[in-house]
């Protein structure tokens, strides 16, 4: 018989914010080293547009503000605000530079919809 308190719980846990690929974080390396500031993190953030309704946002920032969630990829800082932070829970953020896609891409399993350009969402 086991109690409670030795019962393990098999529950996966939840992500709880974006994960940065190896290669995306190569890539926000070298940009922010070509700014020649090294005070600069990647903020991702969800705005109200595109044609599915939400769409993202990509782009260095060095302001902190209130509720931040900060992960840490190999010495790049990834920045959600409080806001974004639910719809891109378990997002990852790949860059793919190859002849058929170049630039950043985000797989988000909160998106019930994309739009064929993939820069928004619903």
């Amino acid at each position: 018989m086991t109690t409670p308190a030795q019962t393990e719980s098999t529950e996966a846990k939840a992500p709880t914010s974006v994960v940065l690929t190896d290669v995306a974080a190569q890539k926000v390396k070298a940009l922010i080293e070509q700014e020649g500031r090294d005070d600069l993190r990647l903020r991702v953030a969800v705005q109200p547009g595109g044609c599915s309704g939400l769409r993202y946002q990509l782009f260095f920032d060095e302001r902190s503000l209130d509720g931040d969630v900060v992960s840490d990829f190999g010495g790049v800082e990834v920045v959600v605000d409080r806001m974004s932070a639910p719809y891109l829970a378990g997002a990852t953020i790949d860059f793919a530079d190859r002849i058929d896609a170049q630039g950043f891409t985000i797989d988000n399993p909160n998106a019930g919809n994309s739009c064929a350009c993939g820069d928004s969402f619903s």
